[in-house]
């Protein structure tokens, strides 16, 4: 099922959550809302749900407005954030719940509702709990029963409200692995909410980033990370350096360095700009390679996994600079605490103005 959302706008006393937003999802695809919290994606998932009414706008469900229809009647799956599973009930019970309520013109017999159950159950890897109570599972086992849940009602739409943000990290990386590959399987039309990058850039199809009730961007999750339209994308998605700085000859001035990089507004008409780089887009080494590069002090090293995290001191720059580097390359340079090295900042992007979140 397709979802065109139509100049949707939300406002609340005191501020606009939503502000005539227009987005189209196609049939099949896993779209990410990604954005900082209170920018306006939860709302705007309740109000597809039909939980939550807009102001202004229209929500269209393959072909069909359902803006003003009631939840129960647009055939859409709901999972809540803190699974929302009713303690007294079975896993088999919770699931079948949405089957039970249904008018009886068009409920399943009980027979097929047991075979719906079982069949979601074993999907979701979960088949051996059907009698067990949800204080009785772990936190991931517990929103695998929720999805289950969400799905025995057949829905054309699926909508997930940050699924993982209650589990530890470990956890999280299993299920969001497992929910990609049962999209796959099954290929309901799916939004999620998210203010993880990572989750977002790992899990969808297309990402649409929010920002104050309003979408920044949207593309790809390459797209988006690799050409961010702007310094609030590229400021949002990971973890990022940012050089305040005078704009002079289309470079940003910070310190006595001048910093060059990609930019696509003209500079030259601007006061204030930032310099804005990924610490894995730093290099670092014990030698000169060129004119540009800049002088450092390692103040600090972090072991990250695979990388190595380093706080490097310059002359010139207001804070540290966060570089990245392989593992193999720090015991290739044997950098300790207080060694000079040289910096090279390889990918730069470039903005006018100032950045707000």
């Amino acid at each position: 099922m397709s979802i065109e959302i139509k100049n949707i706008t939300k406002r609340f006393p005191g501020y606009t959550a939503l502000d005539d937003i227009s987005l189209s999802v196609g049939t099949g695809e896993l779209i990410a809302l990604l954005g900082p919290s209170g920018c306006g994606k939860t709302t705007l998932l309740r109000i597809i749900a039909g939980l939550e009414t807009a102001d202004a706008g229209s929500i269209i469900l393959e072909e069909k407005d359902t803006t003003n229809l009631p939840a129960r009647e647009k055939n859409v799956g709901f999972v809540f954030q803190h699974y929302a599973l009713f303690r007294r009930l079975t896993v088999f019970d919770n699931v079948a719940f949405g089957l039970n309520v249904q008018p009886s013109s068009v409920r399943p017999s009980k027979s097929e509702i047991r075979d719906r159950v079982e069949h979601l159950l074993k999907l979701v890897q979960m088949d051996w709990a059907i009698k067990r109570y949800p204080s009785q599972l772990s936190g991931g086992q517990r929103q695998r029963v929720a999805l289950a849940r969400a799905l025995a009602v057949n829905p054309k739409v699926l909508l997930l409200d940050e699924p993982f943000s209650a589990l530890d990290a470990k956890v999280r990386q299993e299920l969001r692995r497992w929910l990609r590959k049962l999209h796959d399987d099954i290929h309901v039309t799916s939004i999620f909410v998210t203010h993880d990058q990572e989750e977002a850039l790992e899990l969808a199809d297309r990402i649409v980033v929010i920002n104050k009730g309003k979408i920044e961007q949207q593309g790809s999750p390459q797209e988006v990370y690799d050409h961010p339209a702007n310094a609030f994308v590229y400021n949002f998605l990971g973890n990022v350096n940012v050089f305040h700085g005078r704009v002079h000859d289309g470079k940003v001035l910070v310190g006595d360095h001048l910093i060059e990089g990609k930019h696509e507004l003209d500079l030259n008409e601007a006061k204030n700009g930032q310099a804005f780089i990924r610490p894995h887009e730093i290099g670092i080494s014990r030698i000169r390679s060129g004119e540009n590069d800049l002088v450092g002090i390692i103040r600090d090293i972090r072991l990250m996994g695979g990388q190595i995290g380093l706080e490097v001191e310059t002359s010139g720059f207001d804070k540290l600079i966060e570089a990245e580097i392989p593992r193999e390359t720090w015991q290739n340079l044997q950098l300790v605490k207080g060694d000079e090295v040289f910096i090279t900042l390889d990918r730069v992007r470039v903005f006018s103005g100032e950045y707000d979140i």
